[in-house]
């Protein structure tokens, strides 16, 4: 069975997801520290705990595909403002992009087992993977857009193809 994506569209999505991040922590700037750190009752309790989620499933899957599994996510205390933030996901960012350089049709192909922060071993090819990891960034970059309609703030457009317009790859 021959994967469902190439490399060529992966770094696109990459592209796409780091884009549309961007735009989210550039409103978030306009955010006092009080609207950032607010609970306001979502899956994660404020903005800053939901974007602390995005970075530590990106963290956390990189690191299962570099053969690590850790049992735990970084934790939204470890970074008290979206500079902290920030600073983080641009290593994160960094390191997923020189991974996914290095990456090779076969090596998508290649089933992985990982273990999850629950202990459980999962063992899926790495396309399907990483697959899952930005659907994830995207259900919940939805979720950050709320948070901002419910703190009054106007959300920037995050969508694929307002990326594309945009020429997010240039």
């Amino acid at each position: 069975m021959g994967n469902t994506i190439s490399l060529a569209s992966l770094n696109e999505l990459f592209d796409f997801n780091y884009w549309a991040r961007d735009r989210q922590l550039q409103t978030c700037a306009g955010l006092t520290e009080e609207q950032f750190l607010r609970p306001l009752g979502n899956s994660f309790p404020s903005v800053r705990d939901t974007l602390t989620h995005l970075l530590a499933v990106e963290w956390l899957w990189l690191e299962r595909w570099r053969g690590q599994s850790p049992r735990t996510l970084l934790a939204p205390g470890e970074f008290p403002t979206l500079a902290a933030l920030s600073e983080r996901w641009q290593i994160v960012e960094r390191e997923m992009r020189e991974y996914v350089a290095g990456l090779t049709e076969d090596a998508f192909e290649r089933p992985l087992t990982i273990v999850s922060t629950r202990g459980q071993e999962w063992t899926y090819p790495l396309h399907r993977m990483i697959q899952h990891l930005l659907h994830h960034q995207t259900y919940h970059r939805g979720q950050v857009t709320a948070l901002f309609r419910q703190l009054g703030v106007q959300p920037p457009k995050v969508d694929f193809l307002d990326a594309c317009d945009a020429g997010f790859r240039s």
